[in-house]
């Protein structure tokens, strides 16, 4: 019975934010383009999510700097068979609901209720493009249509700080939604547990005719903004009935990490990539009946060794990707993209380095995102004095010093 669900599931990705608040690293792609991990986009985790459900028809809704992800979705994602109804398909914002660009999550899917309207599918599964975390939907299905909701909201507890910033969800004992309160001063405890509130994580499925309904009830409503999580949910609750589901169960197939991370700000993206070096970290990407689908090219193996007088190459907790070479240098606690050349003498930490970058001679980073095309000159300093940092570079409030993408260092740039 799943499995007939399942192909009458379709999803839709929201892949058309801005991504202000990870400028630099979104000054010249969308955010789910957003490298992570070393060789993965963070648009990644949500496909490969869908692919492991068995959802097999999306629809991706790109709009701002959409051609990084475009280029990735070609290269990595062409999987499925048009054949057998099956597609992944990106819609570029096109102004079909009046002369206005996306403007909030509902109101883009909104302006392709027409794509929805002709769909034959029963279920919308509606999902962020900018999240990492590994989830079966198959199991959050399986308990909508159990329930007979019209709505069903992933959720995951947070403590009342984290949630000022979250969709917070009021449930009774069998979490049937009561209320939806988006980023309030003082969200509602959970029932019985004080400590923490219960936050959505922008994953829905809706009864797609509901879904329909509630959408044009909202365009037609002068007063909203146009958001599921401002206008749409908080209305729906209150009038219909609208689930939660929480996430981390023991439902699914997907090994119990629990690990979901919304990756919106460069702290929180920097954080979220060393939770990939900790001992046990704390999102399983190895786990083999659920990779991670990215696109590889065809590059070399990485390759470590001595300097040419001997120096030899010292490696501590490194993530290194195809085609990068460590030579007489020193790298630790860091993630390499692919083709990083790190020159002998060099010293690099805590670092998250993109693809196509060279380090020279004596060079030192500490705590720092260097973007694509960026060669750093011999014996450079990055991420030890934030005052000489800022008047480059950006820094995060957290300290982290960002170098944005084809940066280029004068001769007298050097710190």
């Amino acid at each position: 019975m799943l499995a007939s669900e399942m192909k009458q599931t379709v999803a839709i990705i929201l892949a058309g934010g801005t991504g202000s608040r990870l400028y630099p690293l979104t000054d010249h792609r969308a955010k789910p383009a957003v490298p992570f991990g070393g060789k993965y986009r963070i648009i990644d985790f949500t496909l490969s999510n869908c692919l492991h459900s068995d959802i097999r028809r999306i629809l991706i809704l790109t709009q701002y700097r959409s051609h990084s992800l475009l280029k990735h979705l070609r290269n990595g994602w062409s999987v499925l068979s048009p054949e057998m109804g099956e597609y992944i398909t990106a819609i570029p914002a096109q102004m079909k609901g009046g002369e206005h660009w996306y403007q909030g999550t509902a109101y883009a899917v909104f302006q392709n209720i027409d794509l929805l309207q002709w769909n034959q599918a029963k279920y919308v599964i509606v999902l962020s493009g900018d999240h990492v975390y590994r989830m079966d939907y198959a199991a959050m299905l399986r308990q909508h249509t159990a329930s007979g909701a019209e709505a069903t909201i992933a959720c995951i507890p947070v403590s009342p700080d984290e949630g000022r910033s979250f969709g917070i969800v009021d449930v009774d004992s069998r979490l049937r939604v009561r209320s939806f309160d988006e980023k309030p001063a003082s969200p509602k405890p959970m029932p019985n547990h004080p400590s923490c509130c219960l936050a959505s994580m922008g994953i829905y499925i809706f009864d797609k005719e509901q879904l329909i309904h509630h959408l044009i009830e909202d365009q037609n409503d002068p007063e909203s903004s146009h958001d599921f999580g401002h206008d749409v949910l908080p209305r729906w609750a209150a009038e219909g009935y609208v689930s939660a589901y929480m996430f981390g169960g023991p439902e699914g197939r997907v090994s119990d990490d629990s690990y979901w991370r919304d990756v919106g700000t460069l702290d929180a993206y920097f954080e979220a990539n060393m939770d990939l070096l900790r001992p046990v970290p704390p999102l399983d990407l190895y786990q083999q009946d659920w990779p991670i689908r990215s696109y590889s090219g065809q590059y070399p193996p990485c390759r470590t060794g001595p300097s040419a007088d001997g120096s030899h190459e010292r490696l501590d907790n490194v993530i290194m990707s195809s085609g990068s070479t460590v030579i007489g240098s020193t790298v630790r606690h860091s993630i390499l993209s692919s083709f990083v050349h790190i020159a002998p003498g060099a010293c690099v930490e805590d670092a998250i380095l993109f693809s196509d970058i060279r380090i020279g001679e004596g060079a030192q980073l500490r705590r720092c995102i260097i973007d694509k095309h960026v060669e750093v000159p011999p014996h450079e300093r990055i991420g030890f004095d934030h005052e000489t940092d800022a008047r480059r570079f950006h820094v995060s409030d957290n300290g982290v010093t960002v170098v944005p993408m084809g940066y280029r260092f004068d001769q007298g740039d050097t710190a």
